[in-house]
C-alpha cells in the first residue's frame, strides 16, 4: 500500500509539471512542546485543551513550489529561521527563498534561534528558551508533513475582507511634545489610558481562500495586532488568534484555516483589554466575527498557473551600531532580557557578515500577499495597501525575528519602548523596507 501511494504521488507530481492546473498540498502539525520545556519566558507546565500548531500550504504547478507556513510561536530568528526554511524547502522540492515562514507572536509559546543557542553555550549561560531540541523536532515534523501533503487541484482563488470591531488599538500614544507619553500594552490596567483614542490601526481582517470548484481547501487570514490577552501562565496556548481560528475551523470544516499576524508591532488589544482572563474569549469572538463577515464577502475568481507568481527582494536592513554591547549584558541581566535580546546579537553579527533578509510577495490573480520580517509597524501594511489600492493586498509580518521591532523613521524620533533597545534597526530602515515593498508590488 505504501509503495502504491508513493507511485501515485510521483505520477501526480509528474502530471503537475505539464499542467496549467494549480495545486495545493495542506499540512498541519502539533507544535506544542512537552511540559518542562522552556517557553519564551517561563518553564511550561501544561497546554490544557488548546495546543500550538504549525499550519501551511505548498503551492505547485506554477514554477518551483511555494511554501507558506504560520506557527503559534513568539518568533523564529536568524540561524533557526534559516534551518526551518531550508528543511521545508528540501521537503517541498524548492529553494528556501520560496518559503515564507511566519510566527503569530503569542507569548506563552516557544522561541527559536540556533545562533543564540550557540552564543549562550559559548558564554556558559543558561539556554532557557533557546535550547533547541524541541525546535529541531518540529523541523522534522514539518519535513515529514510537507513530504506527505497531497496535491489537490485549485480552480479558484477567493478574496474577502471585513472590519474587526474593538480588538486592535495603537500602543504608542504621543504627547503634545511629539514624544511617546503612554504605551498601551496588550493588557492595560489604567482605565484612563484605555479611554484614549484607538489611534492608527488597520481595522480589516483579510481572507485569501483556495477552492476546488465549490469546495474550500484552505482559508488564509491576515490581521495586524499583538495577539496576547494575558500571558506568563506557564501554559502554552495560541491565545486570541488561535481561539478565533478554531471557531472558524468549526464553522467551515472542509478547509484548513491558517492565520497570519500582520504588521502589528505597534498594535495591541490594550484599549479593549484590562487583562481579565475572560477577555480572551471575548476578543477571539470579535476577531472570529470579522473573519465570518469577510468569508461571507468573499469573491471567487478562476486561477491558473499564469496567475501565480513569486518575487523576492533581499534587503540589507540598517543595524544599530551599539547592538554588539548587548553581548556584555547577557551575564548581568535577568532571563527575560536574554530572551528578548540574545537574537539581536546574532542578527548584528550576521548583518556585519553581509547577510540579508528576504522580503517576498506572492501573486494570486487579483491578490498580493506580502511577507515581511520582524515586528513591523502597521504603517508598512497601510502603505502597501495604499500603493496597490487596485488590488487585494494582505500582509504577513513576524518572519525572521532577529532584529525585533521595525518602526518608521518618525518613531525613532518619538522614542518609546518599541524604538529603543527592542528594535535592532535604525530610522533609515523605513527607506530600505518601503523601497522593497514598492518593488515587490509593481506589476
Amino acid at each position: 500500500m505504501i509503495k502504491l501511494f508513493a507511485l501515485l504521488v510521483c505520477c501526480n507530481l509528474a502530471f503537475i509539471g505539464f499542467s496549467q492546473q494549480v495545486y495545493i498540498g495542506r499540512f498541519d502539525i502539533d507544535a506544542t512542546p512537552p511540559p518542562g520545556t522552556w517557553l519564551v519566558y517561563d518553564s511550561m507546565a501544561n497546554s490544557w485543551d488548546q495546543g500550538l500548531r504549525a499550519k501551511g500550504i505548498v503551492i505547485t504547478g506554477a514554477g518551483e513550489p511555494i511554501v507558506l507556513c504560520a506557527i503559534d510561536w513568539i518568533g523564529i530568528a536568524n540561524d533557526g529561521y534559516d534551518a526551518f526554511r531550508e528543511a521545508m524547502a528540501s521537503a517541498a522540492g524548492t529553494s528556501p527563498s520560496r518559503v515564507a515562514l511566519h510566527a503569530l507572536h503569542q507569548h506563552d509559546a516557544p522561541a527559536c534561534d540556533f545562533g543564540a543557542e550557540r552564543l549562550l553555550k559559548e558564554e556558559g549561560l543558561p539556554l532557557g528558551c533557546f535550547e533547541g531540541s524541541f525546535a529541531r523536532e518540529v523541523i522534522e515534523r514539518l519535513r515529514v508533513a510537507i513530504k506527505n501533503s497531497w496535491p489537490e487541484p485549485v480552480t479558484h482563488i477567493g478574496t474577502g475582507q471585513a472590519e474587526v470591531y474593538k480588538v486592535a488599538s495603537n500602543r504608542r500614544i504621543v504627547g503634545a511634545d511629539g514624544k511617546v507619553a503612554f504605551t498601551r500594552m496588550s493588557a492595560t490596567k489604567d482605565s484612563a489610558v484605555r479611554a484614549m483614542p484607538e489611534g492608527l490601526i488597520d481595522p480589516m481582517v483579510s481572507l485569501v481562500s483556495f477552492w476546488n470548484g465549490d469546495k474550500p481547501l484552505a482559508v488564509l487570514s491576515y490581521y495586524a495586532t499583538h495577539p496576547q490577552s494575558y500571558y506568563r501562565t506557564g501554559i502554552a496556548n495560541p491565545d486570541i488568534p488561535g481561539v478565533a481560528r478554531y471557531l472558524r475551523q468549526l464553522a467551515v470544516p472542509d478547509a484548513l484555516h491558517i492565520h497570519f499576524n500582520g504588521a502589528g508591532g505597534n498594535i495591541t488589544a490594550g484599549k479593549y483589554n484590562d487583562g481579565s482572563h475572560e477577555n480572551r474569549l471575548l476578543l477571539a469572538e470579535r476577531l472570529a466575527d470579522g473573519m465570518k463577515r469577510a468569508w461571507k464577502a468573499t469573491k471567487k475568481e478562476k486561477l491558473t498557473a499564469s496567475d501565480v507568481g513569486w518575487k523576492v527582494e533581499a534587503v540589507a536592513l540598517p543595524a544599530k551600531e551599539d547592538l554588539g554591547k548587548i553581548k556584555g549584558l547577557l551575564r548581568k541581566e535577568k532571563s527575560t532580557f536574554v530572551a528578548n535580546n540574545a537574537s539581536k546579537v546574532i542578527w548584528w553579527e550576521r548583518r556585519k557578515a553581509g547577510k540579508k533578509i528576504d522580503v517576498s510577495c506572492l501573486r494570486l490573480g487579483p491578490a498580493r500577499i506580502l511577507h515581511l520580517p520582524g515586528e513591523c509597524f502597521v504603517e508598512y501594511q497601510l502603505a502597501a495597501k495604499k500603493a496597490r489600492s487596485d488590488l487585494f493586498v494582505a500582509v504577513a509580518a513576524y518572519g525572521d525575528y532577529g532584529m525585533g521591532y521595525i518602526g518608521t523613521a518618525e518613531a525613532y524620533e518619538e522614542g518609546g519602548y518599541e524604538s529603543g533597545m527592542a528594535s535592532g534597526v535604525t530610522r533609515e530602515v523605513e527607506q530600505v523596507l518601503m523601497g522593497a515593498i514598492k518593488k515587490l508590488l509593481t506589476k
